[in-house]
């Protein structure tokens, strides 16, 4: 009992301390800070001199305070955000200043301390990943950007660990006289963009298998249409210049989803399955699971079902259909949890389903929450399998969503083909802040979905466009006839979230070569000026429904002739930043440095800290080139 009572007790401490460091109040900052919210490299001022005064005061920089933000105040922020587990920008924002100026913040390491030290620290605080010194034991004190390519160049991981990813190759461009429909799976998965995040702050170059652009694009937030006419979501679609060909355009299709309230008498049944095998222990692993889930638990409304199953070497099942009331109970069990065994995933897979089936709840959310690194080593273990098994699972009403942790030995395969096949979602969790994004930010600490089997087909019209090719979404490409067809799933989509696609397109006028092949039997296309560029089609189940309802939206020439917004710029250059890093054979002319150059030019990027952090990881890798 005194055993379960101090793991409770610093259980709680854990999170106070968590969000004491990360909304602690505006009194414990400086006047000057009071209403900043963003100090970046350029800035100038008394803002500054307090930032740069903090910063000398837990020795993370001992230059002169000069009150302007130069490279030097840059480096400090940034192994600031490293060692106290914060967003890795190198700019200050709210978080950061906060979290600056509490009792909590985390000072630099001395000389003196060995990297040994600093990994018992790092486990004892909780902290999701630790400095780019992790791939450089002979290193004792933090490298910055600068002498981190000096010493050791970027380091290309495809030899370096024992990763899993699936293999693709880039959408071609198609002809719209043979290939006018061009249909996929909607998507909103974002654990590639999370998982490239990761590698380039620890100084690797991720894989070209690890980079899916289409999950890169879905991170961010844009600027679209609120549905309409009691409509799941709102369109939009723009067209503009594409920046690394001069030959073709590009074409932005975006949905947001409309925002749903859930009715208080339905309510969420909840299983959060989580392995604990072996290879989970660490603090961004196991222990970075029990922060996630802890914080999830702290949004639950009191009569929301919450059971855990649990697997290693075997299944188990740790609480079974608690009230999230009792949060004390679940707790307890959260923290209890530690890792040991091999991994019978699918066992815990067919458990945690069967519990969720025992308290399903007709028309409320049935979700099982997986938490993991993807080694599955026992029992079911290929891709295929595990499809075939979430598959049939899924016929009783009950979503998954997956959850990717830790690095080194990571199947993203594994994961991404449970998510895919599952009618679920796939997080990757590097960070405390990540997970905050994944099951409350993002799902409000609901997982309430708007709609499901959601299918995306474009119908170009040859006198307009002569050619396409789809950006991304190479997983989820659908022949045309299965989007009429009610059987064959389609993403799914939840409250509040968006999809967006990027085509690049041939004007019918346009000198590109797209290598046609000809038939003497296709008919010639009109040369008549049409009114019409393409349209998009859409069909979505609503939750609970097994028949699809259809949703057209014309694109004309006078809306494609409408001035692109920075929706677009944005999507291009996070296009460019991925097809540079999968070495794509459609490329063009594109670099870092044109991304940066699109970046720069956004106004929206200013201010939103994923889009900023974006900013620097581009800058980075462009530094490193």
């Amino acid at each position: 009992m005194m055993k379960k009572s101090i793991c409770i007790l610093l259980t709680v401490m854990m999170m106070l301390g968590t969000v004491q460091g990360i909304t602690e109040t505006m009194e414990n900052l400086p006047a000057v800070l009071q209403q900043a919210t963003v100090l970046r490299e350029g800035d100038r001022g008394e803002a500054v001199t307090a930032l740069q005064l903090r910063l000398a005061e837990l020795h993370y920089t001992q230059t002169e305070t000069d009150g302007v933000y130069g490279p030097g105040t840059t480096e400090a922020v940034f192994q600031f955000q490293v060692r106290n587990g914060l967003l890795k920008t190198g700019m200050a924002d709210r978080i950061t200043l906060e979290t600056l100026f509490s009792e909590n913040a985390v000072p630099e390491r001395q000389e003196s301390e060995t990297l040994t030290g600093l990994y018992e620290e790092e486990a004892e605080t909780g902290m999701a990943f630790p400095s780019m010194t992790w791939f450089f034991p002979a290193q004792n004190k933090a490298m910055t950007s600068e002498s981190f390519d000096a010493a050791a160049g970027w380091v290309d991981e495809g030899w370096f660990t024992t990763n899993e990813y699936s293999a693709f190759s880039d959408n071609r461009f198609k002809s719209t006289r043979t290939s006018p429909l061009s249909t996929f799976a909607a998507e909103v998965d974002t654990a590639s963009y999370a998982h490239l995040r990761r590698a380039i702050l620890e100084g690797r170059i991720p894989p070209a298998d690890a980079v899916r652009v289409e999950e890169m694009l879905n991170y961010f937030h844009y600027t679209y249409n609120r549905p309409q006419n009691g409509e799941p979501f709102g369109v939009t679609m723009e067209v503009g210049d594409c920046p690394w060909n001069d030959q073709t355009r590009l074409l932005l299709i975006g949905l947001q989803a409309e925002e749903v309230q859930m009715e208080k008498d339905l309510g969420q049944n909840l299983v959060f399955l989580i392995d604990t095998s072996g290879s989970m222990d660490g603090a961004d692993r196991l222990d970075l699971v029990k922060r996630a889930f802890l914080l999830l638990l702290d949004t639950l409304d009191a009569e929301d079902t919450v059971s855990i199953v649990t697997y290693a070497s075997s299944e188990r099942v740790v609480l079974e259909g608690v009230r999230a009331g009792e949060k004390t109970r679940i707790m307890d069990a959260i923290t209890g949890l530690f890792a040991a065994g091999s991994t019978n995933g699918s066992a815990g897979i067919v458990k945690a389903y069967e519990v969720a089936e025992k308290y399903l709840i007709p028309g409320g959310v049935n979700r099982i929450l997986l938490a993991t690194d993807g080694d599955l080593n026992v029992g079911t273990t290929s891709e295929g399998e595990l499809a075939r098994l979430v598959m049939d699972k899924k016929q009783g009403g009950v979503t998954l969503t997956v959850m990717g942790f830790g690095y080194g030995n990571y199947k993203d395969n594994k994961m991404e083909a449970l998510a895919l096949y599952g009618d679920g979602t796939y997080w990757y969790i590097d960070t405390i802040h990540e997970a905050r994004r994944a099951l409350v930010t993002e799902a409000g600490g609901k997982f309430a979905t708007v709609a499901k089997d959601v299918k995306i087909q474009v119908d170009f019209n040859p006198a307009v466009i002569k050619g396409y090719r789809l950006i991304g979404y190479e997983d989820r490409l659908l022949a045309a006839e299965d989007f009429a067809d009610d059987t064959v799933d389609g993403g799914e989509i939840g409250s509040g979230h968006r999809v967006t696609a990027l085509y690049e397109i041939v004007p019918a006028g346009s000198a590109f070569d797209l290598g046609t092949a000809e038939s003497r039997y296709t008919e010639p296309q009109s040369t008549e000026e049409s009114s019409e560029w393409l349209t998009v089609s859409i069909r979505a189940k609503e939750p609970g429904s097994d028949t699809s309802k259809l949703y057209t939206y014309p694109l004309t020439a006078q809306a494609a002739e409408a001035p692109a917004t920075e929706n677009l710029q944005f999507a291009a250059a996070v296009a460019e930043v991925a097809m540079v890093l999968r070495n794509s054979p459609y490329k063009g002319t594109s670099s870092y440095e044109k991304a940066l150059e699109l970046l720069r030019n956004c106004e929206s990027t200013l201010g939103d800290t994923y889009k900023e952090e974006f900013l620097y990881l581009v800058t980075q890798l462009s530094r490193a080139e």
